[in-house]
């Protein structure tokens, strides 16, 4: 099935089909939030989702995790239609999600956070109570993961607790622990300050650049955006609207017109 690619003669096509949407559609009511998105997301890519508000990023999001069922099409995770799988179930079998609202467990320390990430991952349940000291390599990676994040100071402290800016980076700590084959980031640095940003931003090059993992980002910041990504995919009203490389997407007058309210440049006679 071909690419729904308007914009694609300098798409990035190098890298494995990891995940896919085909005709993915829903509605609420009347009210159609995403309308027949078909699109491709290959390995060591990342795509960025742009659009104005109301565009059905979110949504679209939420289909491909699992938050939300189709009212058609499929989503495709290695060529297998997880199109009616449960979100923890695509979990596990490799899509993370980092929310554009923190989803932490609030009364567990930093560490434990982490801990219960590794510890689901390797299916071991999610006892609190279990021995940990029969699983140092699990605490051990947690602190690694805590170092990241920079965050190796706050293990002990609670996650509700924290500034708005260390939950997010707890909860893009706790992503890297499940360690999954898609990553997903809703507006990573919403609502973090100016000193905040550059951890997250320098997490998600670090991921780019030492594994081979399809990174999806919806993201506001136009210059975080032509700064990380190899793509942008722009959704409007719903529809996909445009889909290429960063400058020949920004470029398209739609695109200007729609996302960026501007005026289309008018070509000199």
């Amino acid at each position: 099935m071909p690419e729904q690619n308007p914009a694609n003669e300098g798409a990035r096509d190098s890298g494995e089909i990891t995940l896919e949407t085909r005709d993915l559609c829903i509605h609420f009511g009347g009210h159609v939030a995403v309308n027949q998105v078909s699109c491709r997301f290959r390995r060591d890519t990342l795509t960025a989702i742009v659009g104005p508000n109301g565009a059905g990023k979110t949504t679209y999001f939420n289909l491909i995790s699992g938050q939300l069922k189709p009212s058609s099409g499929q989503v495709l995770l290695n060529g297998r239609d997880i199109s009616n799988m449960r979100a923890a179930d695509r979990a596990h079998a490799g899509i993370g999600r980092a929310f554009q609202l923190t989803n932490l467990f609030p009364y567990l320390t930093v560490r434990e956070n982490v801990r219960l990430v590794l510890q689901a991952r390797r299916r071991l349940g999610l006892d609190l109570l279990h021995v940990w000291s029969y699983h140092r390599d699990l605490i051990e990676r947690a602190d690694q993961v805590l170092e990241m994040v920079a965050l190796s100071a706050k293990r002990d402290v609670h996650a509700a607790v924290l500034s708005h800016g260390d939950q997010r980076k707890l909860e893009v700590g706790m992503l890297i622990a499940l360690d999954p084959e898609i990553y997903m980031f809703d507006e990573p640095t919403a609502g973090m300050s100016v000193d905040e940003v550059p951890v997250i931003l320098d997490l998600i090059r670090a991921l780019k650049k030492r594994s081979a993992k399809t990174i999806l980002l919806v993201e506001h910041k136009m210059d975080v955006v032509r700064e990380l990504a190899d793509r942008i995919v722009v959704l409007h009203n719903g529809t996909l609207m445009a889909d290429g490389q960063p400058d020949t997407v920004i470029a398209l007058p739609i695109v200007q017109q729609a996302y960026l309210g501007l005026a289309p440049v008018e070509e000199a006679a």
